[in-house]
């Protein structure tokens, strides 16, 4: 069997942890201890992410989309491959080794998506992009950490909490799009969003095709 090969490491924001890049042969992980975060093997919920988000923004003139999280870029692939040639996408990532490992070790994964002329890559907390213009978006895409329950870096958890949920509503332009990928289901989060005035859709995803592990997205619409 192939050994996996530590490549880097890196701090989570507040210092607190340490994330690793791993390499066995052509396949990625990205570890947290001893948590698996991501595996190059398995992109399925996250490409879903993208499609589910895309699908409900269809037809908009010059459409604005903001995703939480670069990943291994499968997301933002899959974005790409939906949206026309108007659209604008940023991509909001918190750990600067994250988007070094993208332009580097993970290069081929992301098949040149960091070049692609729709793309911004902003080194910066998507919370604060969120908070810094309304009615900006028409989607929001989060991948950020577990979902609503972070492991990662607690102070992702004001994303998921009632005036995180607010201030995306009020980013987001009339029919916009909330995304949110989770690990799991959580009935809490689901209650917020829809207190924070969202119609929501909870949807289960797998994590490859139709095989792995179940995953969540929900797609919360401001119909403001």
């Amino acid at each position: 069997m192939i050994p996996w090969i530590q490549l880097d490491s890196a701090n989570t924001p507040d210092g607190g942890q340490e994330l690793r890049l791993k390499r066995r042969g052509p396949e990625f992980s990205i570890m947290l201890g001893a948590n698996e975060l991501m595996n190059s093997r398995l992109s399925g919920s996250e490409e879903a992410l993208a499609r589910l988000s895309c699908e409900r923004i269809v037809g908009r003139r010059q459409p604005r989309i903001l995703i939480g999280g670069l990943g291994m870029g499968f997301t933002l692939r899959a974005a790409l491959a939906e949206l026309g040639a108007d659209a604008s996408v940023t991509v909001a990532e918190l750990v600067p080794a994250m988007v070094a490992w993208a332009r580097a070790p993970m290069a081929d994964l992301f098949g040149g998506c960091l070049d692609d002329p729709r793309v911004t890559v902003r080194e910066a907390d998507v919370g604060q992009l969120i908070r810094s213009q309304a009615s900006a978006w028409d989607a929001i895409l989060l991948d950020v950490d577990n979902g609503p329950e972070g492991i990662v870096y607690k102070a992702n958890d004001a994303l998921y909490g009632a005036d995180g949920l607010n201030a995306a509503r009020q980013a987001l332009r009339p029919g916009g799009v909330l995304a949110v990928w989770s690990q799991g289901s959580d009935a809490g989060f689901t209650r917020r969003l829809k207190q924070a005035g969202f119609a929501v859709e909870e949807v289960g995803v797998r994590a490859n095709g139709k095989r792995g592990a179940r995953h969540v997205i929900w797609i919360a619409t401001n119909e403001q």
